[in-house]
């Protein structure tokens, strides 16, 4: 990384809200509007890295290589121990930084976990990804694993914690196209509190978007975005969306008439973050740029979603000196430790649930000698 110049925003005594707005007044429009692609380029000038959202890590690393590898999601929570799961979230996280050391690009700090939609209905082929149908149970493992990816350092971010998905999403036929329909009810007392938890609490400092929409409009540019998460904390959230989402708003979900107006409507929204598929920003750049020009969104709304992304690579200190991070240091080593493999183990043996019969199931006991549970 190019060694950022002696200015407000690099002076880390003071204020984080001070320092990311002196960054931003630095930053010339086109600047501003290829932040807000996934992967965001590095801007020499001024110091700033190239930087990337979205690595996957809802129980280990291993699809980048060698990782310890943990029990999926809902068997964590079959332990019934938050502080277990706290600590496989702290592993992970900490495997993340060692990652990042060895491969800055390849294994970036904003962590695509945890998956916080409660599991209701058991045909959905990815409940293995969620923590329980309950959405209390859900936000405590949910605020326990983005917790321990988090980190507790006062200042420093380990890795910034990303819940998925936001909102509704139980379905992976025609996602893209089908509609969750949440009432009141339905939307204050299930679905909403297992993102708040782990927001209010700040164990997580970013959400994901889902694919389907949510009572006819796409959950990109709901506006449960502003109106209820953003409400949760003082603190700012980072919105990214799922890959390819942003172009399904004029495409299939058929929201808008073209992908400029799709754009500036996301954007406008509270979307920070836009994840199409691969690396080439060309397009969403296009988009977001001829939405200024013709006035769909103004500078405002750029700078507004730049300000989040800007706050949460401060928080994991890139502008600031190595001495005080105490996440900084973590090298490649600890990538599937030994101390990392014995919890690995404690943690599965965590997931085992005996059940018990004492007359509440309707089973004969001399006509049955094996049941299934699954």
């Amino acid at each position: 990384m190019n060694q950022p110049a002696t200015d407000t925003f690099a002076d880390h005594t003071l204020p984080l809200a001070e320092r990311v707005a002196d960054l931003l007044g630095r930053l010339s429009t086109a600047e501003k509007i290829s932040l807000l692609y996934q992967h965001q380029p590095a801007v020499p000038r001024l110091g700033l890295a190239a930087f990337r959202t979205g690595t996957e890590a809802l129980h280990g690393l291993a699809w980048l290589g060698q990782a310890t590898v943990f029990p999926q999601a809902v068997g964590l929570a079959s332990s019934w121990d938050p502080e277990l799961v706290s600590r496989v979230g702290a592993a992970v996280g900490t495997e993340v930084r060692g990652s990042h050391r060895k491969d800055p690009t390849g294994a970036g700090l904003n962590v695509w976990a945890p998956v916080v939609n409660p599991l209701r209905d058991p045909r959905w082929g990815r409940n293995e990804e969620g923590y329980s149908e309950d959405p209390y149970l859900t936000g405590v493992m949910g605020c326990a694993y983005a917790g321990g990816l988090r980190g507790d350092h006062p200042r420093y971010l380990r890795t910034a914690p990303t819940l998925k998905h936001f909102l509704g999403y139980n379905n992976e036929t025609d996602r893209d196209v089908t509609s969750s329909v949440l009432g009141p009810r339905v939307l204050h007392e299930y679905e909403l509190p297992a993102f708040r938890a782990p927001i209010a609490t700040g164990a997580a400092v970013a959400v994901m978007a889902s694919y389907n929409l949510v009572n006819g409009r796409p959950a990109h540019v709901t506006p449960l975005i502003e109106t209820q998460l953003r409400r949760w904390t003082d603190e700012d959230v980072l919105v990214v969306s799922d890959a390819g989402a942003p172009s399904l708003l004029a495409g299939r979900q058929g929201y808008y008439p073209d992908h400029v107006a799709g754009a500036a409507a996301a954007l406008r929204a509270g979307l920070d973050s836009f994840t199409e598929i691969g690396p080439d920003p060309t397009e969403t750049v296009r988009r977001v740029t001829e939405a200024l020009a013709t006035g769909l969104i103004t500078e405002a709304d750029i700078d507004a979603a730049v300000r989040r992304i800007l706050s949460v690579r401060f928080r994991l200190g890139e502008f600031d000196p190595d001495e005080g991070n105490p996440y900084a240091a973590i090298s490649a080593e600890v990538v599937n430790c030994p101390e990392h493999q014995a919890l690995a183990r404690q943690a599965v043996a965590g997931t085992v649930v005996l059940l018990r019969n004492t007359g509440v199931l309707p089973l004969a006991a001399d006509r049955l000698r094996r049941i299934a549970v699954i």
